[in-house]
């Protein structure tokens, strides 16, 4: 049996502190100025030894949509993040939604995670 990990627990644990509100997938109350979105995108094993994986990379995707200046809150969550050992390997801005009036800017995490193996009866 095996413990799994979760980058999108992980990711609000530490994003917890901004006080943004965070959902995974898709925002689904009223959206504030400001918020949060979680996409995950991968989940590969990686370094196998004896045919079981020993370590795991989850990757996920989260999209800040704000109808401030957005600067100041990537860098924020930037930071929090890499402080974490989140690995950072995308950022960009995705553009100005007329129709909503929210900057989109999407910055891309990853984590890697030793494979957590509970021996029966434990």
């Amino acid at each position: 049996m095996v413990k799994y990990n979760s980058i999108l627990k992980d990711v609000k644990a530490v994003l917890k502190q901004t006080e943004i509100p965070i959902e995974t997938g898709i925002f689904s109350k009223k959206a504030p100025d400001e918020y949060l979105v979680i996409t995950p995108m991968s989940d590969v094993f990686e370094l196998f030894a004896d045919n079981l994986p020993q370590h795991e990379i989850q990757e996920a995707r989260l999209s800040l949509f704000s109808k401030r200046n957005y600067m100041e809150r990537k860098n924020e969550v930037v930071d929090l993040l890499m402080a974490a050992d989140f690995t950072i390997s995308d950022r960009r801005y995705v553009g100005f939604e007329r129709d909503t009036g929210y900057h989109h800017f999407s910055i891309d995490v990853a984590k890697e995670y030793e494979m957590n193996f509970i021996m029966e009866g434990e």
